[in-house]
Order: C-alpha cells, then sequence, then structure tokens
C-alpha cells in the first residue's frame, strides 16, 4: 500500500514538473516581445532616424526592417493605429504619409524619415474632433473599433481626394479598408456627410 501511494505521489510530481517547465517555456517569447526598445538597442546595424508625426519631430532607433507600423506603435506609442493582417489586405493601420493614405505595415520607417506622417492621434484640434471623426460617430459607422482609426484616415483622404461623387465611388476609393462588422453603408454616408460639408 505505501509503494502504491508512493508511486502517485511521484507521477503527480512528474506531471506538476512538466506543467510547470512548459508554461514557463510558453512565457519565454512574450517576455521578449514586451521589451522591443532593449533588444534594438543592442542590435547591430540598428539606425537613429527622425521621424515627423503629427507635427512633432521624434528621435528613434530602428532595425532598417522595422515597419512604420510598428515605429508608431512600438517606438511612439501611437497605437491608435491598428495591426490587422499585417499583409496590406485590411487597411486597418492606414496613416496619411505627405497627405496621401499608405498602409503603414507595408513601409519601412527609414524610407519615411522626413516625410509629414498623420496618423489618427493627430486629426482632432485639442478636445474638437476632425469633421470625418465627428460624422462617424453621428452616422454609427463602426463597431467594434478594430477598422476604424484605418477608415477615418483613408475617408479623410477620400473626401480631400474629391471621390465623392456618389455612393458608388465612396465605395471604390475605401475599398481598400476591410469592415469585418460590415458597417459599409455606415462608413459610406459619414464619408457622404463630411463631402457636402466640405462643398459648402
Amino acid at each position: 500500500m505505501a509503494e502504491s501511494t508512493a508511486t502517485e505521489h511521484t507521477r503527480r510530481t512528474v506531471l506538476k514538473t512538466a506543467a510547470v517547465t512548459a508554461g514557463g517555456a510558453a512565457l519565454l517569447p512574450r517576455t521578449a516581445e514586451a521589451a522591443p526598445e532593449q533588444v534594438v538597442e543592442h542590435v547591430e546595424g540598428a539606425a537613429r532616424i527622425t521621424l515627423k508625426v503629427n507635427g512633432e519631430r521624434h528621435a528613434v532607433q530602428v532595425e532598417p526592417r522595422v515597419t512604420l507600423l510598428d515605429a508608431l506603435r512600438e517606438r511612439l506609442k501611437l497605437t491608435g493605429t491598428k495591426k490587422g493582417c499585417d499583409r496590406g489586405e485590411c487597411g486597418a493601420c492606414t496613416v496619411l504619409v505627405e497627405g496621401e493614405r499608405v498602409k503603414s505595415c507595408l513601409t519601412l520607417a527609414v524610407m519615411r524619415q522626413g516625410a509629414e506622417i498623420t496618423t489618427v492621434e493627430g486629426l482632432a484640434d485639442g478636445d474638437r474632433l476632425h469633421p470625418v471623426q465627428e460624422a462617424f460617430i453621428k452616422h454609427d459607422a463602426f463597431q467594434c473599433g478594430g477598422c476604424t482609426s484605418g477608415q477615418i484616415m483613408s475617408a479623410v483622404a477620400c473626401v480631400r481626394e474629391g471621390h465623392t461623387g456618389s455612393d458608388e465611388e465612396i465605395r471604390q476609393w475605401m475599398s481598400g479598408n476591410i469592415c469585418r462588422c460590415a458597417c459599409y453603408q455606415n462608413i459610406v454616408a459619414a464619408v457622404a456627410d463630411v463631402a457636402k460639408g466640405a462643398g459648402r
């Protein structure tokens, strides 16, 4: 009987040890990702660049392969720009570079040094929202919010470009931004509303 109890205890100990070891191993990659700044500082070939974002200049150190999206989110803590598919398909990471729409997951930070970059954080004037932001709220043009910042940035450019002659034209020129909640009708209504106001 004593022998059986000892065997059961040994099995339990082995299982607990294995679980703790596996759990600890699973946490290691997350710990490494949580502090990208410390890693970048020690990587050979990292470059110090200056990014002009929302009217302010920021000196950051990045590896040549770091995307503009990751530089904005991880280095500058401007997390309004969302990481969606990370392949340029969804448009959640859309920002304006020199006034033009750019999917920030597809461009390298080092290639955008000195360019005028605008993120969703730079649209409002203090407490006063940008007309596109107000229209999105008015027309309930979002649900989960995952795509909203990219949709708003694309909508700002769409209105500036003058591609708002009809609902169909708006849909075409906003087609690079995917809404998984399917708020397309409300998004089009918001863009059209802003375009009417801009035309007055």
